[in-house]
Formats: C-alpha cells, structure tokens, sequence
C-alpha cells in the first residue's frame, strides 16, 4: 500500500504529534523523578540528621511499593515484555497507565538500581494504543504509533535517536503493515521529535543534558592487543550478570507470593548495599560524572566491588519488587569495570571503558549495531572501530544455559 495526498500528509501530523507528546511526557517523568529523589536524599537527610537513614528509607520504600504492587498489580513489565508485546499484538494495554506510572516512579525515587525505560515506554506504548483505538477508523495502520511511540521513548531516554530507530527493528519480523521506506521516515519525525521536545525543555529549564561523555581517547599498541582480553571481560561481566539473576530468582522463590515481605527485603538489601557503596544506588546515569572526574581516587579494589555489587543489586531490585530497566545500571558497571582495568594495566581509560562496557552490554543485548548506538552518545566517534569489535565479540558468545 502506498500513501498519498491526505492520508499521507495526516499520518505524517499523527507522528509528529506522538513525537511531541513523547519528549513532554519523558521529560515530566524524569523531571518529577529528580526534584524527589533530590528531596528525599539530600534535602530531607540534612533536616533530620538519623543514623541508617538510606537502610530505613530503603526499607519503607520496599513497603510502599509492596503495598501499592498488592492494590495495582505487578507493573512495570520488563522492557522486552513490552517490546514483544507490541511487535506481536501492535498494541499494548492502556487501562492501567496510571498504575504503571506510579510503579515505574516509586523503585527510582527509592534509589533502586533500575533505569526508568521500562515504565516509561509502558507507559507510552498505551498512551499510543489508545490514540490508535480512537482514530483506527481512519486508518488500519494505526497499530504503527505504538511501535513508533516505542522508538521514540528509547531515543529520547538514552539521548540517542538512531538507538530509538534501530532497537526495537533490529530483529523484528518483516510483516510491518507499513512499507519499508514510509516507515523509516515516520520512526524518525516520530523519535527526532521526541528528543528535539526533551533537548528544548530542558534547554529552557537549564537542566542536565544527560548522559556523560568521555574524551581523550589514545590507541596504540598496547590497546590493540588488549583488545580482545577486555571484551573477554565485558562479556565476562554480562556472565556474571545473568549468574546473579539466576541467585537472587532462586533465593527469593520461598518469598515470591508475598509481596510486600519481597519488596520490603529488597529494600533492606539495596539499603545495606547503598550503606558501604552509594554507588549501587539509583541508576548510575547522573553518577557517571563523578566516577570520571574521580576514578583514579576510587580506587580498583572499590570500582570493581561496586560494579559487581551494583550487577547483582540491579537484579535485586527487579526480582525483588523495586521493577525498572536495567540499561543504565549495567553500562554504570561496565564504566568502573574499565577504569579499574585501567589502572591496572595503564592502558588508557577511554578505551578501557568503552570495550569493556560495550561488550558487557552487548553480552546482554545480543545486538552488536544497537549497542554501538546505545553507547556512541557517550564516547568519541574514533571509538565505534574499537565497539564494534568488541560488541560482535561481546555477543557472538553464548551464554551457558546453566546461567539463564
């Protein structure tokens, strides 16, 4: 089927629209995220001042989210749950969008170590199933704005519009309703509409840009031949990743029907967790910037047990109750793995913490070109040769079934 005249030019408005509304619901999210962690880490603990603050924060946020889960549901869904619902079904359910919200919000204000991808397109993918519902007389294509909307929540989160374009189409099945080329042209105005939305607002209110960069990337001889034993070590990490979500499932099997005591443990263990080693807390994207003005202070002894520590935290959370994406958590690992390594072997850090995060993430995500993409917003544009290589190495190797 081929577009023409109105109909073309009306799709063409709808995705911009879902565009729009996609970085102005982003950013809200983020921004209300923000101002409450601000306040209930820094502002509230400097008015009371009490012993084991981050342990009794933790531990009552597990209640509420346990309390709230019992009354609304198990939300979250994870990321490629709602990925998969939406290529398979081309919809997903808008009845509770509220509750995914809240769900989505609680574990980040809490300081779990999940990212908010996973409520955030949730969230969206109803939003554009409803839209869809309502003007599906017009078009049968419809169904199209809830992949869209997908793609631009991804670009628009990882401040990577081509990660938004590439992640959820990578593998998907060539039944797409809409033609190849129309479609490529609607995923972008949809996902650079999106992101132009979030870059504006948070230019107008002088926000954060986002993720931190990394410069002064060398590569010489010695890079080169450690090449392949870091992306060993990335993909080593992405193990370990996969060890500990099977630990934390098994230890928490005897607690899964009860939800509040499940999410309460969870808050316990993150609490311990951010006691000894703040940096196991929260997602780790607004940490990247201290870990890279200061890694060398750090210490390898404390960057390799935080990014260990933080792996298996993150699957805590998640299994636990405290439900998000695990995107940032990971690729915060992967930072202080390489830097470690870094000192270690005095190679230079740059390339360091881009092979050995790249293919860490890769070892997870199976998808070498959507992991450069993820990550290229971070490090230098010399440094895609170096990812990519390590991301086909990182992925290429199969994880032992015994860990999955």
């Amino acid at each position: 089927m081929k577009y023409k005249g109105k109909n073309s030019i009306l799709f063409m408005l709808y995705a911009i629209c879902i565009g729009a509304i996609t970085g102005l619901i982003v950013w809200s999210f983020l921004k209300i995220m923000n101002v409450s962690i601000e306040f209930l880490w820094k502002t509230l603990p400097n008015m009371l001042q009490i012993p084991f603050y981050t342990i009794i924060v933790c531990t009552l946020g597990g209640l509420l989210i346990g309390i709230w889960k019992e009354k609304s549901g198990d939300y979250p869904e994870e990321l490629q749950i709602v990925m998969n619902k939406v290529k398979k079904e081309g919809r997903y359910s808008y009845h509770n969008i509220g509750s995914i919200s809240v769900s989505a919000m609680l574990p980040l204000i809490f300081g779990g170590s999940v990212g908010p991808e996973a409520g955030l397109t949730g969230v969206i993918a109803g939003l554009c199933t409803w839209i869809g519902d309502k003007f599906k007389r017009l078009f049968k294509e419809m169904k199209e704005l809830t992949q869209m909307g997908v793609s631009a929540t991804l670009g628009t989160i990882f401040h990577s519009p081509m990660f938004g374009f590439v992640e959820p189409i990578e593998s998907e099945e060539e039944d797409a309703t809409l033609p190849k080329t129309s479609k490529m042209v609607l995923y972008f105005i949809a996902i650079f509409g999106a992101f132009g939305i979030f870059i504006l607002l948070n230019h107008v209110f002088q926000q954060s840009p986002g993720m931190a960069t990394f410069e002064g990337l060398e590569i010489g001889i010695k890079e080169w031949i450690c090449l392949l034993p870091f992306s060993l070590i990335g993909m080593i990490a992405g193990y370990f990743y996969y060890f500990s979500h099977k630990v934390v499932t098994k230890i928490s099997t005897p607690i899964q029907n009860h939800t509040i005591i499940k999410c309460m443990l969870g808050g316990l263990l993150l609490g311990i967790a951010g006691t000894f080693l703040p940096y196991t807390m929260f997602s780790g994207e607004h940490q990247m910037e201290e870990v890279i003005n200061k890694w060398q202070a750090i210490g390898v002894g404390i960057l390799l047990f935080t990014a260990i520590t933080k792996l298996f935290i993150t699957n805590t959370c998640i299994i636990m109750g405290f439900k998000g994406g695990h995107f940032f958590p990971c690729i915060f690992s992967g930072i202080c793995i390489g830097y470690a390594f870094s000192i270690l072997t005095g190679v230079n850090s740059i390339f360091c913490v881009s092979v050995i995060t790249t293919s860490l993430m890769a070892s997870l995500m199976k998808k070498p070109f959507a992991t450069v993409l993820l990550l290229m917003i971070c490090f230098p544009i010399e440094a895609i040769p170096i990812m990519l290589l390590a991301a086909v190495i990182g992925s290429s190797i199969k994880i032992p079934s015994k860990l999955l």
